[in-house]
Order: structure tokens, then C-alpha cells, then sequence
């Protein structure tokens, strides 16, 4: 357990945090959130000692190991990704090392009674311990495994650390904190860089981690599919919630009604007070009265309900001349960097309404995809073609680049605003988290990530009818995510998503595209039903597997001398493992029913509200990981 205890900070002049106390248990699973700037990447900086504190404690258990992962990394490592990676177990290592050094001692020694002898043993058997607790033989098999579940192929093993992209170093450094198992991983937006994919194995191998995990995350279906505990910074002060994000934003909504109507009676019993002591004060005889009401005013704790974001505006589109039916028609795309193809012949047409997410693992081409179509980036061969009367927006974190470095904000996105919009600047820009006098800062002193909202602002503003959006809310909050997804829902142009954010796109889109290493492929349908189109798939393919095992063991078999065998055993260990299989199937089943109904809002409620359900979940769960176990070993004994 790790204690928070009044802790304090501030930030010239402005109170970040105002003697705030936690507690953080062993298998919590804590999702922070609060406006942007309200300090949540500061919390977690605190946590791990980077940032200090100007009063408070915060106790640690003796030997309390924790992981941190900021937004942004730059690495100038030349070591390999492997190499960098194995560095989550320099520790073991140095147990490894010195098991060796005993080994050879002891090897090398004849005194095999004396007191220096048995202490050489009982330094092994620490050893052995020590090595087994950290999985220390296995560190090179535990390495590949984090490794390829965050999106690196085996190819990528020997590539030096500075040559990755930003992005990808994040991804290692990630895998070096997964494989050190600190007693608190602190994450600072984890999935900004991930594919879907790699996602959803880091959620798996977060949700079963038995450590504690602190987050700041703007992706509301992985903190929903995580946490079991909600902690809003608002104000210089924390609530929490012992809730995941979607019912905590339930829980937080009656507990604001409640201070409202609790406020509102306050001002009511204030007006009341200040009433009788303008009318007691004056008289003599009334005068102790009317002191003892105010002080009574006085020792009021005046009730605050913060404001909420004024922002949360209706935000539309402006009308574009309607295209063609046919908006683009790509043929026989390929495109090359030096000796590497990365589009190989492919086609894709894309008609008026569509609206399609890009999908698929990091490196398959997505962005470079969706540069070709709108022209920002040329190609080897094939034909792109737009549309009669299609016009493009095009939204990248490069197209910041274009905009004028001594223009402030608010200029930026004056010179292209038309019609009513223009009365609702402030506002607008407010969605994208340019509150207050941020609007008057210039462009050339904006972060990277404000200069990509204010890119984003900007291409809304102007009319189009075709819109191309390569990760437009990597740097956006939940409520920014929302309008903008509401926005793209009254669109009625068509829309390509370059996107691995599963809760903007639920909903959004009509197809999904997904770029993989044989091609394109075309899935009808928004993300939830292409998630769980491959995880059928990936299903399939695993019976495929097992099927080309059992033949495998079958062929070996034929090929084997005939040995002496008891044949009832055999037809008891295949009507066993018959059983086995049918069991798995069975609860296969009632998993995925139980998944499903988890995915709809409705009967996330219904369930939730039964206090054995998740109980019941994990218990089948189990019992398919001790049906897999068995169905191992009887295939082994057959």
C-alpha cells in the first residue's frame, strides 16, 4: 500500500495541489482524469519522485519498485530494440552471474564440510529463488513475447534504438517496465502510439497484472476495460470514485446535482442570515443577535460547484457543394521507400457517405495510404482519381507546418471562419483546449500537440466535402473527443479515419479498411463488428493449428515402430480429451455472450448492479485456462 498524505504544490502562484490524500492499494487499477491542465501528468511525476513536492508525505513500502512512462521519450541509444529491451532484467542478470560465480566455487573446492562450504550452498538456494521468482531462465522468451504483443516483427530485434521513431522508442520503453513488474506502473497516455491490435494486448496484459497501475488515458474503452477506480483532480483537490470511467462519469453526474441542490439551499440560508442581520443590527437591543448570526456567516464552508467546460458546443461542419457519386478510385497502387514496398498493387474505390476507418498494424502503410489519395505524397505506379466536384481535408500533425509561426491562435483560424461560426471563435477553439488567453499565443511557441488541434480547428472551418484525418485525437480530451466524433457523425460528406481509438471510432464508420501484409482488406461494418469479425478469425485459425498438430502427431505416429500399448487406454484418453473439447467450446461460448452483453451500455448496467457477476466471469474464465491445461496434457498422452 502506498499512502498519499496531504500533499502540496504549486506552480508560480497557482495552487496545483491543495493537501490531497490517497490511498493506493496492491491490486488497484486507477484511471485519472480532469481537465486538461487540471495535473494528472504532474500527480503521476510526483508518484515517482521526478517532480517535488512543496509539503506533504508520500510512503512507500521498503523496496516498492516503480515503472514510469511519460507522453514523450527520445532515445539516442545505439543498442538494439532487443538489447534495450533485455535491460528490464539487469537484475536478474546480476543474480545470474553470481549464481555462476558460486557454481565455479564451488566446483573449484574440496572442503565440502566446513562453514564456508554451507554457506556457498545455502547462497545458491537464495539464488535459485531469487532467479525463479523473476522467471530468469526464461528472459529471452519473455522478451519476444512482450515485444511482438506491442507490434515489433522479428526483424525489428536488431535495429538501434535512435533510428526508431518517437513513437516506436515509447513502445520499448513500455515493454521494459511490462517485463520488470514494479508494484505500480504509472502510464502516461499508453495507447497515443499503439495500433489497435497492440492495444488490446496491452489491455489483456494490464487488466491481468497483479500489480498496481496508475493512467492517465483519453481512451475511455481501454480505461473502462482496466480500471476499477476513478481519481478526478479538480480544483487542486481529488474525488474518488471506486468506479471505471463510463460509471464514474454516471456517479460524478448525481454527486454534481447533489451540490447544486446543496448549494442552492446554502445561498438560500445566506440571503436569509444577511437579511436578519441588516435588519437586527441597527437596533440595540438586537445587536448581540444579529453578532452571533454573523458569526455564524462567518464559520459558513461556502459550498463551490465547478463550471463546468463551456465548450461542450454543438459543433458542425460548414456546408460543402456535394460531390460525384464516386469519390475516389485507386488503381494498382504501389509504392516504394528504397528497396522496401510498402502498397503493392492495390485498389480501393470509395463512394459519396462513406464513411471508413483505416486499420491495421503500425508500418502497413495507413498513413502512407491516405497521403497518396489526397495527393501529399506520390507513388510508383497506379492511378489515383477524385471525384466530380470532390474537395479535400486533409488533417496530419505536419499540417501545422503551412500555418504562420507569428500568427496568433485566434488569427489562424479568423482568416478561414465563414458565416455564423465566426460569432462562436472562442468557443470553438475552446473545444480544442485553447481556453482563456491561450487564443492570443503564437504559433511558433505552441507545442507540437497544440499546434495539431489548431491545425485541426482550422481544417473544420472550411467547407469540404471529402475529409482525410490521420489520428485527429491523439492530443484531444475525452470531451474534445466527443464533439469532434458528434461533428463527423452529422457530416454528410465522406470520411476517411486513420485511427487506433476504438471508442472514437464505435459507431462512426460504415467500413473498415484494413491494411495488412497480403493487401487491403475490405470489412463492412464499424470497429466493434471488425474486432470481432478477427477475433473469429484468429479463432479459426488456432482450430487450424490444432488440427495440422493432431495430424502432425498422427503422421508421426504412422511412421513410428508399432510399440506395445493398451489400447483401452487410448480410447480413454480420446473420449476424455472428446469431453474436454466440448467444455472448452461450451464456455467459449458463454464468454463470448457475456463479452458482448459487457460491450453494450445497457447490460454493462443490468450486470454490474448483480454483485456475483464478476466473480462468476472470472471463475469461467479460469475454468477454460484449467480446460486448455488438460486438453494439453491428454493430447500429449494420446
Amino acid at each position: 500500500m502506498i499512502a498519499v498524505s496531504n500533499i502540496q504544490l504549486s506552480f508560480g502562484g497557482r495552487v496545483m495541489f491543495d493537501s490531497i490524500s490517497f490511498l493506493i492499494n496492491d491490486n488497484d487499477k486507477i484511471g485519472l482524469t480532469g481537465r486538461n491542465g487540471a495535473g494528472k501528468s504532474t500527480l503521476l511525476k510526483v508518484l515517482k519522485g521526478i517532480q517535488q513536492i512543496d509539503g506533504g508525505d508520500i510512503m512507500y513500502p521498503k523496496g516498492t519498485i516503480i515503472g514510469y512512462l511519460p507522453q514523450e521519450l527520445h532515445s539516442q541509444s545505439s543498442l538494439s530494440v532487443l538489447n534495450e529491451t533485455r535491460k528490464a532484467f539487469d537484475e536478474v542478470v546480476q543474480l545470474l552471474d553470481e549464481k555462476e560465480r558460486v557454481m565455479h566455487e564451488m566446483e573449484t573446492r574440496t572442503d565440502y564440510e566446513s562453514d564456508g562450504y554451507m554457506e556457498l550452498i545455502e547462497r545458491l538456494g537464495e539464488l535459485e529463488h531469487q532467479i525463479e521468482i523473476h522467471d530468469g531462465y526464461n528472459i529471452d522468451e519473455q522478451t519476444e513475447r512482450v515485444l511482438k504483443g506491442l507490434g515489433f516483427e522479428p526483424a525489428d530485434f536488431e535495429k538501434e534504438m535512435k533510428s526508431l521513431s518517437g513513437g516506436w522508442q515509447m513502445r520499448v520503453e513500455l515493454a521494459k517496465i511490462l517485463l520488470r513488474k514494479p508494484d505500480l506502473i504509472l502510464l502516461d497516455e499508453p495507447t497515443n502510439h499503439l495500433d489497435i491490435e497492440s492495444v488490446l494486448w496491452l489491455e489483456k496484459f494490464l487488466k491481468d497484472y497483479p500489480g498496481a497501475i496508475m493512467m492517465v488515458s483519453h481512451d475511455r474503452s481501454f480505461l473502462d476495460n482496466i480500471t476499477n477506480r476513478t481519481i478526478e483532480v479538480v480544483s487542486g483537490d481529488i474525488d474518488d470514485y471506486p468506479a471505471p470511467y463510463t460509471r464514474y462519469t454516471e456517479l460524478r453526474k448525481e454527486r454534481r446535482e447533489k451540490i447544486i441542490s446543496a448549494q442552492k439551499n446554502q445561498q438560500r440560508e445566506i440571503a436569509q442570515l444577511e437579511r436578519n442581520i441588516d435588519r437586527f443590527k441597527a437596533k440595540a437591543s438586537k445587536a448581540t443577535f444579529a453578532q452571533s448570526l454573523m458569526k455564524k456567516l462567518d464559520k459558513m464552508e461556502i459550498i463551490e460547484v465547478e463550471i463546468e467546460d463551456a465548450s461542450a458546443m454543438n459543433l458542425k461542419f460548414p456546408p460543402a457543394q456535394a460531390s460525384g457519386k464516386l469519390v475516389v478510385d485507386a488503381k494498382d497502387i504501389v509504392k516504394k521507400f528504397g528497396e522496401k514496398t510498402v502498397i503493392n498493387k492495390q485498389s480501393v474505390t470509395i463512394d459519396r457517405g462513406d464513411k471508413i476507418a483505416f486499420v491495421g498494424k503500425n508500418g502497413m502503410g495507413k498513413t502512407t495510404f491516405s497521403r497518396m489519395l489526397v495527393g501529399d505524397l506520390g507513388f510508383d505506379s497506379g492511378e489515383v482519381t477524385l471525384g466530380h466536384n470532390v474537395t479535400v481535408g486533409y488533417y496530419a500533425q505536419h499540417a501545422a507546418d503551412s500555418m504562420d509561426g507569428n500568427d496568433t491562435v485566434l488569427d489562424v483560424v479568423d482568416r478561414v471562419a465563414t458565416g455564423d461560426i465566426r460569432t462562436n471563435l472562442r468557443d470553438m477553439l475552446g473545444c480544442f483546449l485553447f481556453k482563456g488567453d491561450d487564443v492570443y499565443k503564437k504559433v511558433k511557441v505552441l507545442s507540437g500537440g497544440e499546434k495539431g488541434r489548431l491545425a485541426l480547428c482550422k481544417m473544420i472551418l472550411e467547407p469540404r466535402n471529402l475529409l482525410v484525418m490521420d489520428e485527429p485525437t491523439n492530443h484531444l480530451d475525452l470531451l474534445s473527443k466527443e464533439i469532434l466524433k458528434n461533428a463527423i457523425k452529422q457530416f454528410e460528406g465522406t470520411v476517411i479515419l486513420v485511427s487506433h481509438d476504438r471508442d472514437f471510432l464505435q459507431g462512426l464508420t460504415n467500413k473498415a479498411f484494413e491494411f495488412t501484409k497480403d493487401g487491403i482488406k475490405e470489412h463492412i461494418g464499424d470497429i466493434n463488428d471488425f474486432l470481432e469479425k478477427k477475433q473469429m478469425e484468429d479463432m479459426r485459425l488456432l482450430a487450424k493449428r490444432d488440427d495440422e498438430k493432431k495430424s502432425d502427431v498422427a503422421k508421426v505416429k504412422q511412421e513410428k515402430p508399432k510399440q506395445e500399448t493398451n489400447a483401452n487406454d487410448a480410447k480413454k484418453i480420446k473420449a476424455d480429451l472428446d469431453k474436454c473439447e466440448k467444455r472448452i467450446a461450451d464456455l467459449e461460448a458463454e464468454i463470448k455472450t457475456l463479452d458482448t452483453k459487457l460491450a453494450d451500455a445497457a447490460e454493462y448496467e443490468k450486470l454490474t448492479k448483480d454483485a456475483n457477476f464478476f466473480s462468476n466471469y472470472d471463475k469461467l474464465k479460469k475454468q477454460l485456462e484449467e480446460e486448455m491445461g488438460k486438453w494439453e496434457e491428454l493430447s500429449e498422452k494420446l
